[in-house]
Parts: structure tokens; C-alpha cells; sequence
């Protein structure tokens, strides 16, 4: 097993996902399977890895396929003996109205306040509910190039400040002492963003993070982070990803925003571990004239 030529991928229907079939990710991959994996990510964006029943010690190793495993940036959420895995878990949400209070809801690119991001963020389900909670994705590059030419210009004249929380969040992130606060790095990012690898350019959205616009006034800078947002999540741009037992999916933080759903029944157990994958400074795209 583990062969190139084992490997067979079903593309989704959406603009971004693929299947993955015939790998073990429990199992040691050669040079050539580690680099067409890593390929098979810069084109698709998202990774799905079936029925893996991956371990934490399992998970990192099947992660450094990708890259060097980055910490995580909230340390409450992290597995006591595997201190580069994170979880996300039913029990540490809050349920307000009979709704669960999902940290991930809101389409969003993880931890855009770093000045180098993760390359990629991956999670394996380890308990899933009987319906719902489904993780949704919209390819930000396909966004940018279904802009108008006159919001392209504008778009790639301009960058944002992004810091622990926007004044201006449209949900709640968690909340850290002054003394957590104080160590949760901020940085300026472009809007639009060059992918190291394929060149290509995305729009870079984190409205949960990004303090207005550098160069323009509060009002006009958060309307046009509005209508790039409300742009970019539209239903031809989207792939939704109905979870099962066991799976890795891998996803390209430069190339997609992602978001958690709370639809489904809070008393039901949801329990999935996390990593993310060191990625390298990002790149203000230049449009070639």
C-alpha cells in the first residue's frame, strides 16, 4: 500500500475537495507520495482522507506529510500528553437558546494574526452527532477572480490590521486574560494574497480579526470588508463536507475560508482533533500589467 500508483482521487462537485483513496496514513509514505499528496493540496485545497482512525501520534506524523506542526495558539484546548494537537469538543461549548456556541462559526482563515499563518489546518473526527456539524468551505480564489475589475484594483491596493478579536467580530472568540491577551500576536495582511506555490491570487478574509482597512476611513473599510465577505461566501464558491467516523481532512488556509455549523442536537457528542501546518509569510499579490 502506499504506492502512487495505488492512489486514485474523486474531485467533489464543488470548487474545491477532493477524495483521497488508496493511502494509509498510519503507514511511512515515500519521497514520490509525500510530494503528489502535497500537490494534490495546492490544487484542490481541501483533502479528504477516509475511514483513517487516526491516533494523536498518528496525526502528527500523517500531518508532517504537509509540514512542520505549528502550535496551537490557545493552549486550554490542547491534549495533555500531545501538546501539538488541539480538539475541538461539544463539551467545552456553551449552549445559549438550546443553540450551541461553536468557536468556528463564521467563515474564517485560521489564525490570520500571525505574520506567517498555518499553510493548512487538518482535523480528524473522532466522534461525530447523527446529523449536522457539518464544516463548510468557499475558495477564495475562485472569489477573486469572480470580482468586478474595479473591486480587484481595490482589493489588492489595501491590507488590514488583524488582532485577537475585531471591534466589529460578528462572533465571540475566546475570551483570555490580560496576560494570554498580551502574548496573541497582531499583524497587517493583505486582502488579496499571492499562493506561494501555484501564484495564484485569493482573497484573505478573517472578519472575526481584522480591524478596519490601513489607509481608509472606519466606515468605507469595514463596507468594503463587508462586501468582499458577502462576496466570497456565495453558493458557487462553496463546498460543504458532511463529516464520517475516522476521516482526516486537510485544508489550504491561503486558498479557502472555513466555518463550523452548531445544527446539530447539543446533547450529541462532537469531538474532533486539530492540527495546522507552519506556512511561510504571506505574499501581497501584484497583478502583472
Amino acid at each position: 500500500m502506499n504506492k502512487i500508483e495505488d492512489i486514485s482521487v474523486e474531485e467533489t462537485s464543488a470548487p474545491v475537495g477532493a477524495k483521497v483513496l488508496g493511502v494509509n496514513l498510519k503507514e511511512a509514505l515515500n519521497y514520490e507520495v509525500t510530494q503528489y499528496l502535497n500537490t494534490l493540496l495546492d490544487r484542490h485545497a481541501v483533502l479528504i482522507f477516509p475511514e483513517q482512525f487516526l491516533e494523536p501520534n498518528e496525526f502528527v506524523r500523517a500531518g508532517e506529510i504537509f509540514g512542520k506542526i505549528m502550535p496551537q495558539q490557545l493552549k486550554k484546548y490542547v491534549l495533555k500528553d500531545h501538546p501539538l494537537v488541539g480538539y475541538n469538543s461539544t463539551k467545552d461549548l456553551p449552549i445559549k437558546d438550546g443553540r450551541l456556541q461553536v468557536r468556528g462559526e463564521n467563515y474564517h482563515t485560521d489564525h490570520s494574526n500571525f505574520e506567517c499563518p498555518p499553510r493548512a489546518t487538518a482535523l480528524v473526527a473522532v466522534e461525530i452527532p447523527s446529523s449536522g456539524g457539518d464544516t463548510q468551505f468557499v475558495d477564495t480564489r475562485m472569489a477573486f477572480d469572480c470580482l468586478n475589475e474595479d473591486l480587484k484594483v481595490k482589493a489588492t491596493n489595501f491590507s488590514s490590521r488583524h488582532v485577537h478579536q475585531s471591534s466589529k467580530s460578528p462572533r465571540e472568540l475566546t475570551k483570555l486574560s490580560s496576560k494570554d491577551l498580551a502574548v496573541i500576536p497582531e499583524t497587517t495582511q493583505p486582502l488579496v494574497i499571492k499562493h506561494p506555490t501555484s501564484g495564484r491570487p485569493a482573497l484573505y478574509l478573517n472578519t472575526g480579526r481584522m480591524e478596519g482597512i490601513e489607509g481608509l476611513p472606519e466606515n468605507e473599510g469595514y463596507e468594503l470588508i463587508g462586501t468582499l465577505y458577502e462576496h466570497s461566501i456565495q453558493p458557487q464558491f462553496e463546498y460543504r463536507h458532511r463529516w464520517t467516523k475516522g476521516e482526516m481532512v486537510i485544508w489550504d488556509n491561503r486558498s479557502v475560508m472555513h466555518q463550523a455549523n452548531a445544527d446539530y442536537d447539543p446533547l450529541e457528542y462532537r469531538y474532533l482533533y486539530r492540527i495546522m501546518i507552519e506556512g511561510p509569510k504571506i505574499e501581497r499579490y501584484v497583478p502583472m500589467h
